[in-house]
């Protein structure tokens, strides 16, 4: 009896999404079909099969499964998923207050969220998670471990660490807390300038709120040009977008359309307060990770000419999801329609109706590229993404960098650093010295740091053409000679990019007596895409001709 009335629910979950769909596609009786074809396999499923079967387990298997069929966008939300879909929303949820990371076969703590539940309990840097209620998680994943963590503001959590450079699990009580993540996450001064720096994280509920106090009190500290920051932005709620822009330009402006395949929903967001300052220089920095309504924001202020855009090519997401609650505490996050900035344009990178002959979503090339127009004449295309009007290339750390990241090397010295030095200065007066660098190298040393550089794998791929072109031994000895030279030069990596290994380790480390705050000021003096924003801002005669499109680049 139990196990009909699991189905039962399961049953009327579908229906009532069905009856979503059907005031809308009109597919009634192919929708009506195929949910007595489920039903009806569930429920011999439940009655017949030789064990016990797991119906909450299949059911989201099959939702799962069918979604998938349409886009990552679109996804449904269990109860358990409850803390994570209040996180999307609202930036807030139930848990300890830290990010964490995989390390081999566990997860550890990355960083602790200063004075919330984590850092009042201790917990650092490298901290391995042992068990989580009682329950061992060796072989769990972040998702999984980060699952385990969340849960009711209030609740007790009994978890078994082993800090960092101990060989002993202890037990540690922490109450969860309701965890806000600030939209801002850093605003300030850049030093000696009179530009303002503000970094906006995502975008939730009260996110433009938060972005204007932060203004205002720059404005306060003799801000006369601004650095918005969205690199890394996933995006989030759409009309915070807009209210960020109406920071910046009048009352009445379009900043964005959205057209779905019903045109009675179809709406149009303008600014509808007055704004605070419209003659302030800006410049927005975005990368390949800035999406969503971060492309809303920078295409908007693009179109617009209300702003320079620096840096990478943004990620190209042009699609809207509504959030329609379901019944059981279960939520479907749906793609509605796609957006449109005010020139018209929709800079969605993949077209996942449509399908190449390897099954592959296909994506919108450049040569496809449609031409718009801004506010002023300026021409705009609706590549898949926003592309800034100064572009910097993503490739920006070496090899070995990128090697000890994924080795986890300077994660892992910062800790040890942290353990052999109690304090350090402020975060000005705070550098990584040549003495430091040399303790780091012996601490590398043993490390047994490999790693692949380009050249390398390109030398691989040049002695399989000769290989199969069957080329003179004289060949094989040149590639020989090159690959001898390219072996030497990579054994001088670490002193030849000392610089940058330098600049991150002395980040790293502060982040462990400053965290996320004091990291995010420190990297402000050594980052080159902030650095050019701050001399563009100094230079008038540039900035207008990129605004007026007369700039001609070298």
């Amino acid at each position: 009896m139990k196990k009909n009335k699991t189905v039962s629910v399961i049953i009327l979950g579908f229906v009532f999404i069905a009856l979503l769909t059907c005031n809308f596609v009109r597919n009634d009786f192919e929708i009506a079909k195929n949910l007595d074809i489920y039903s009806s396999i569930l429920r011999e499923l439940d009655e017949n099969y030789v064990d016990n079967i797991p119906v909450t387990d299949l059911n989201q298997t099959a939702i799962d499964a069918m979604l998938n069929k349409l886009d990552p966008y679109t996804v449904f939300y269990p109860e358990s998923d409850l803390e994570e879909f209040k996180l999307m929303t609202t930036g807030q949820y139930g848990g300890i207050g830290a990010t964490i990371q995989q390390s081999d076969d566990y997860v550890i703590i990355s960083e602790p969220y200063d004075n919330w539940p984590a850092f009042k309990a201790g917990l650092q840097p490298g901290d391995k998670i042992v068990e989580i209620g009682g329950k061992d998680v060796k072989g769990k994943s972040v998702s999984d471990v980060s699952s385990m963590l969340k849960g009711q503001p209030g609740t007790t959590l009994t978890i078994s660490i082993m800090p960092y450079g101990k060989t002993k699990a202890v037990k540690k009580d922490i109450i969860r807390e309701e965890i806000k993540l600030p939209p801002v996450s850093y605003y300030g001064m850049l030093e000696k300038t009179t530009t303002g720096y503000i970094c906006l994280d995502q975008f939730i509920e009260n996110s433009s709120l938060e972005v204007k106090n932060a203004f205002m009190k720059l404005k306060e500290q003799g801000m006369q040009e601004l650095v918005i920051d969205l690199r890394g932005n996933g995006g989030g709620l759409l009309m915070e977008a807009v209210n960020i822009v109406n920071l910046f330009v009048e009352k009445g402006n379009l900043i964005v359309s959205t057209k779905g395949k019903i045109s009675e929903r179809n709406q149009f967001f303008y600014t509808q307060n007055t704004p605070v300052d419209l003659k302030i220089p800006i410049v927005v920095l975005v990368d390949d990770r800035s999406a969503s309504a971060a492309e809303i924001l920078s295409g908007a202020l693009q179109d617009l000419d209300r702003a320079v855009i620096v840096g990478q090519r943004t990620f190209g997401k042009g699609l809207v999801q509504n959030i329609l609650p379901l019944s059981y505490n279960t939520s479907l996050k749906i793609t509605v329609s796609k957006y449109y900035l005010p020139s018209g344009r929709c800079i969605q990178k993949v077209d996942y109706s449509q399908k190449d002959s390897t099954e592959k979503n296909t994506y919108k090339s450049d040569s496809s590229a449609m031409a718009f127009q801004t506010k002023g004449g300026r021409k705009v295309y609706d590549y898949g993404g926003v592309e800034p009007d100064i572009v910097f290339s993503n490739e920006r750390y070496s090899t070995i960098l990128l090697a000890m990241f994924q080795k986890n090397i300077i994660f892992n010295y910062a800790n040890e650093f942290k353990l052999n030095h109690n304090t350090i200065p402020s975060i000005d007066d705070f550098v990584f010295t040549d003495a430091m660098y040399d303790d780091f190298l012996k601490y590398v040393s043993d490390k047994h740091l490999e790693y692949e550089t380009f050249t390398e794998k390109q030398i691989k791929q040049l002695k399989e053409s000769v290989k199969a072109d069957k080329l003179t031994s004289s060949v094989d000895e040149a590639i020989a000679s090159l690959e001898a030279i390219v072996l030497k030069d990579k054994a001088t990596d670490l002193m030849r990019f000392k610089k940058d290994i330098s600049e991150l380790l002395e980040l790293e480390i502060i982040s462990r007596y400053y965290y996320q705050k004091g990291k995010i000021q420190a990297s402000i003096k050594v980052d080159p895409d902030i650095k050019e924003a701050s001399q563009l801002l100094k230079d008038n005669t540039r900035y207008n001709s990129i605004l007026k499109g007369t700039y001609k680049k070298n």
